[in-house]
């Protein structure tokens, strides 16, 4: 089941136009949201970057769009997918509603809330490697998670064909900015980098987390920055953050091979901030 403007329905029953803006320009967002426990994970987090990324979109807000209001309608169409206590992955998009070519006829709003359960498996090896064949551009645009993710597409598929499991896309200076599915972490001796938003990368949840927990941690230092693929090698261990897995380590990097000590802390971390805040 699917809830679409707040009503519960089949996807047999969705009703999606040829007019769908998402669906001719690319012209939505979208959160992906981890729900455990019936509890919305970091979910003041999500909301106040949907209402950002609305906000620079010139998507109208509907008044109704509250922080209480959207958590409830999660919660009410998971409860409509999910039999037992388990974690759910929850994609709410929103997309201009119907009409116009490029200019739009109204910034009216329609928003889906579709849910999956969720199935993960840990790996003992994670391999990474640059897609070079076409850049995330940087900018501002390029923080907001729009419906159009080709390049994010494009890479994924390159990964698969060579045995990767996931890819770092780049900017056209050819700095680091993210990988297919989130947001890149790099460690070296005890300074941790990740790319700044200038960058092109999106304003991750998890990432505005790890950052907040590495700031308070008197051991570390963070740096938001540039971050060119030789500082890659050069790394003692490279990890990834996402709304779904939290953080994955990176184990392989070409002929690198990586630890995960601190990962792993800030997984631990991450875990007891995730129970706190929620």
């Amino acid at each position: 089941m699917v809830n679409f403007n707040g009503t519960i329905i089949s996807p047999k029953e969705l009703q999606i136009s040829h007019e769908n803006r998402a669906f001719k320009y690319g012209d939505g967002v979208f959160e992906t949201i981890k729900v455990e426990n019936n509890r919305v994970i970091f979910f003041e987090d999500h909301y106040f970057r949907l209402m950002a990324s609305m906000r620079m979109l010139r998507m109208k807000i509907p008044m109704e769009f509250t922080l209480e209001f959207l958590q409830d309608e999660i919660l009410k169409t998971v409860k409509e997918n999910i039999t037992q206590n388990t974690s759910s992955r929850v994609k709410l998009t929103v997309f201009r509603k119907d009409g116009g070519l490029y200019t739009p006829k109204t910034n009216e709003i329609d928003y889906l809330i579709d849910v999956k359960p969720i199935s993960l498996e840990e790996k003992d090896s994670y391999t990474i490697d640059l897609y070079k064949d076409f850049y995330n551009y940087s900018g501002l645009l390029s923080t907001v998670k729009t419906t159009n993710r080709m390049v994010n597409t494009l890479a994924s598929i390159f990964a698969k064909e060579n045995d990767f499991d996931n890819c770092i896309l780049l900017n056209e200076r050819k700095g680091v900015v993210e990988v297919t599915n989130g947001n890149i972490f790099i460690v070296k001796g005890n300074t941790i980098k990740t790319p700044a938003l200038t960058e092109g990368c999106i304003k991750g949840v998890v990432r505005k987390k790890i950052i907040e927990i590495v700031t308070k941690h008197p051991d570390f230092t963070i740096e938001e920055t540039t971050i060119s693929p030789f500082e890659i090698q050069k790394a003692d261990e490279v990890f990834i953050t996402n709304a779904i897995v939290g953080i994955t380590s990176v184990t392989n990097y070409r002929k690198k091979t990586f630890d995960n000590s601190i990962a792993q802390k800030l997984k631990n971390s991450l875990k007891v901030t995730s129970l706190t805040m929620s």
